[in-house]
Formats: C-alpha cells, structure tokens, sequence
C-alpha cells in the first residue's frame, strides 16, 4: 500500500514564478506529508529559492515555440527532443507513483515522456484558459486540475477527469490569510500597491504616477504607494513622486509580498495566475491590468473571473489611462463598505488549501496506481 510517506513523486514546471510557485506550495506540502518530491524544471528553474531549494532538483532543456521564428523554432524544438529523452530516462530510474506538470518549457517533455512510460499523471493549470501545451496533454493524462472552476479550450473528452483545487500559494501568503481587511480611514493614510509581475510592467510606470497626478490634493497627500518597477524605470517613477510629495517606496523586487498585500487598501496589478491566486488568498480589492499580449489572452480571462466574482475591477490596458486610472481610483477609495465588500468577496474566491487539495489528488492517484500496477494505461476518472 502506498501512503503519503512512501509515495514517489515527480514535479514538472518551467522556471518562471508563474508555473514554479504553484509548484513551490505543492513541493512544500508534500514535504509536510513525509514526501520528499523531485522536481524538473529547465535552467532558468535552478535560480529560485523556497521550498525549490530544498527539495532535490533536475535540470532538462526545454524550449519555448510560440511567438518565435523558423530558425528558434528548429532551436527549440531539438531541446524539447533533447529534454523528453532526458526526462524520459529519469523516470525510467525514479519510476515515481505520479507525476505532476504545471506548465511551462520544461514540464511538456516530461509530462508526455511520463504518458508514454504509462506513469500516473496530473496536470495544473493555473489560468482560466486552458494553456496550448496542457490542451494538448490533457487527452493523454489521469487527471487535470484547475485554479479555476471554469476553464476555457478544456477538450470536452477531458472534462470529466477535471477537478476544482485552486491555485496552490506558497506557505507565506497562507500564513497572513486571516488578517482582516481594513478599508482606510477618513483622513488616514491611503495604502495602494503596485505589482507588475515577477519582471514589473513598464504601462504600470507610466500610467500610475500619472494617475496620482490627476488626484486631488487631499488625496494625494495621503497616499503611500509600494511599487514594483522594471530597473529601468526605477529613477523616472520615483522622480514623479518626489515632484508630486508622495510617499513611495519602489523596487524592482519586494521580498515581502504578501505583508505589503495585507497592508494594502488596493492592489493595481497584472492579472497572472499567481498575482490572482494571492490576491484571493488573503482577499484584497484589485484593479486588474492584463498583460495583452499573453497566449490565449489568459490574463484577460482570469480578471474577468475576478470580476464577475465581485472580488475586483478589470481595466484593459488599451483603457488604462491616467485620467480613467484616476477616476477608478478616486471613485473607489471613496467608497470604503465597497472596498470591504470586494475584499470579501476577493477571499471567499480564493481556495486557502489549494496545495492540499491537489496533493491529494496525487497521492490518490499514487496510491490507485500502486495498488494496480498491472492496469497499463488510464486510470478510469
């Protein structure tokens, strides 16, 4: 019998946050469960820190082909031919009771090296679009579980081996989800935070000091803005600020994300899996910005699940001037039982033990699939 101590597992993940921090919080819990994961990744994964630095790491080649040339396409392709047999030998060593993909470069040649080795099988997808390379999967593995109760381009013969969990968070959003939200006060200071993705977004540098430039001067001297920038952009948005008097603390990279979450009275950000799931997990009012041009245009999709939710406010970037910025933010930072009611509504949206859930569901799997080792292909769903 295979329990949770015994179970061998394998995690796919490409090396952005974005597929590597769910990955992050899945490693962490089976960790607390006695397992002691390996996880594939490509080279940029070997960079990150948290739970990835503790758990035993292997590096494939992998790469990317949309949105390339003919010439970087051939590239890439020879390191997805070079990374499934290097995958595909890995496994053959491990012979794990599941493996585990969450998108990205590196976990396409290893989840389809783990399909063909008859292996069990999950993926994740963290966005409200089924991504190409996990579409592609989808037909090929055990189970397929969603952050999103919805998710678009889902093959309809995969729908019923799909399961809700969430979008796993790393222990440090987890363990400041209780802290109520506090809308400010009549005359006290008025937090917002400024999150661009992992690399900051350069229409966030440029709209947002415009925007505090246009509120009123009551309000903008009350303002206290933490800013993630781009490097290049770190002098010139906090020139605009100095000129403006606003308090600003601005960095190409916050170390503590999720206190500066809890702390803050609204959140301006890209709509990425990760940014939408730690939103929700501590449940903070947002004004949603989608980068325009990611594949499928899933960050489009999932501000749209925020919005529909009640738990944010979308702002398509071709919308997201100064002048309309401004009058978002005026309009809600007056309003504080709304501001309380979309925070509400922000966590009761997020799934605080997303990772639990989903390392259950693959340690059921390893545990069905150890116990019928002779079945030699899909596991009923």
């Amino acid at each position: 019998m295979t329990t949770s101590r015994s179970a061998s597992i394998v995690i796919a993940a490409g090396g952005t946050g974005g597929h590597l921090f769910p990955a992050e919080a899945l490693a962490t819990e089976l960790i607390g469960l006695g397992v002691s994961p390996v996880l594939v990744t490509d080279r940029r994964g070997g960079r990150f820190g948290g739970a990835v630095a503790d758990i035993e790491v292997r590096i494939i080649h992998a790469g990317g082909l949309a949105g390339r040339g003919w010439g970087a396409r051939l590239v890439a392709s020879a390191e997805l031919v070079a990374g499934f047999f290097e995958a595909k030998r890995l496994l053959a060593r491990r012979r794990p009771d599941a493996v585990v993909g969450f998108g990205g470069y590196a976990s396409v040649p290893t989840m389809l090296a783990a399909s063909m080795s008859g292996l069990g099988t999950v993926l994740h997808e963290q966005n409200a679009v089924l991504g190409r390379a996990n579409r592609r999967l989808a037909l090929r593995v055990d189970r397929v579980a969603g952050a999103f109760a919805h998710m678009a381009m889902m093959p309809p013969q995969a729908a019923a081996k799909t399961v809700h969990v969430g979008m796993p968070v790393r222990p440090a959003f987890r363990s400041v989800g209780d802290r109520p939200y506090q809308p400010p006060t009549a005359d006290g200071p008025v937090r917002i935070l400024v999150l661009g993705g992992s690399q900051g977004a350069r229409v966030l540098a440029e709209v947002v000091p415009e925007a505090v430039a246009r509120l009123d001067l009551s309000l903008r001297g009350r303002l206290a803005i933490s800013q993630q920038c781009r490097p290049e952009n770190l002098d010139s948005v906090r020139d605009a600020y100095a000129r403006l008097g606003v308090t600003a603390d601005l960095s190409a990279f916050f170390g503590d994300v999720p206190e500066r979450l809890t702390d803050a009275h609204i959140v301006i950000a890209r709509s990425g899996a990760s940014t939408v799931a730690e939103l929700t997990a501590i449940g903070r009012p947002a004004i949603l910005v989608p980068y325009p041009h990611a594949i499928d245009d899933h960050q489009t999709a999932n501000a749209r699940a925020v919005e529909a939710a009640g738990a944010g406010w979308l702002m398509p970037e071709p919308t997201f001037t100064g002048a309309a910025l401004a009058d978002r933010l005026a309009s809600r930072l007056a309003d504080t039982d709304n501001l309380t009611r979309t925070a509400a509504n922000a966590k009761a949206l997020g799934i605080p033990d997303a990772a639990r859930r989903l390392a259950d569901v693959v340690l059921d799997l390893a545990h069905r699939r150890h116990e019928a080792p002779s079945s030699g292909g899909r596991l009923a769903a």
